[in-house]
């Protein structure tokens, strides 16, 4: 049955709110490659000025070139953020958009992890996160327009997986601190969420896919039937920077190909 619209003289109808983000600053960490250069991307191509940050210099020229290739307004900062004092350094204009696509995997036996790879994993992946969102939230609270801050974690933020213990426990760790940051932050119309791929395609995951048991394991557990690309992500971010996501917040999107759903 056809659904019936008003044509009576002034009937309005919704809008949908604006995917751009024409004049806003944005700040992308892990920004040299892979999901993080992703997110780069698509906030630039939807209009924002983007500040990518990440630790290789080399690499991080080499993206910026391509951007600005693309005609889109971007620059690069070095900085290691698990680094608190660098991290300090990167909020020198206000920022509308953080997304921390920075992170850190040791994967291996439970019983074999060092305390120097559980500290290592936990300073990037949640300490920095941590304060690289209390830096954001100070930057909008005080220019009192809000924003939106979103940290790329897993869907093992969520589920368990095989050598993944220390990964786990800090992506677990991630989706708590955002949801007592939401509670936080809301008033002052600070959105922060997170944004928990699958198993995606770049340098970092060939080895797995490379193996045959892990890669028949994680084909068994994706819904879907194929890994993630980086262009699954870019899509995802976008929503959750622009103003099309203005009542999310405090939440954790899936882009896990079903992972999760089981």
């Amino acid at each position: 049955m056809q659904a019936s619209v008003s044509t009576r003289p002034g009937a309005s109808l919704p809008r949908t709110p604006s995917f751009r983000l024409e004049g806003r600053q944005a700040l992308v960490t892990g920004a040299s490659s892979g999901i993080g250069l992703g997110c780069a991307v698509a906030l630039a191509e939807a209009g924002a000025e983007v500040t990518c940050v990440a630790r290789r210099a080399e690499p991080l020229a080499a993206a910026l070139s391509a951007l600005h290739a693309e005609g889109w307004y971007a620059r690069a900062l070095s900085c290691d953020i698990a680094d608190l004092e660098a991290q300090e350094t990167l909020f020198d204009r206000d920022y509308d958009v953080v997304v921390n696509a920075a992170g850190l995997a040791r994967h291996g036996p439970a019983i074999d992890t060092t305390p120097a790879d559980f500290d290592a994993v936990l300073e990037v992946n949640l300490r920095a996160a941590y304060f690289l969102s209390q830096r954001a939230a100070r930057g909008m609270s005080a220019r009192g327009r809000g924003g939106s801050i979103v940290h790329v974690s897993s869907q093992m933020g969520h589920v368990g997986g095989p050598d993944r213990a220390v990964y786990c426990a800090s992506k677990h760790a991630l989706e708590g601190m955002v949801k007592a940051m939401a509670l936080e932050f809301g008033p002052a119309q600070i959105r922060i969420n997170t944004l928990c791929p699958t198993f995606v395609r770049t340098p970092l995951t060939e080895a797995t896919f490379a193996d045959p048991d892990r890669r028949r394991w994680l084909m068994e557990k994706i819904a879907l039937g194929r890994v993630g690309e980086v262009e699954d992500v870019m899509g995802a971010v976008l929503y959750l920077a622009c103003d099309a996501s203005r009542l999310v917040t405090g939440t954790a999107l899936m882009v896990d190909g079903g992972w999760t759903a089981a």
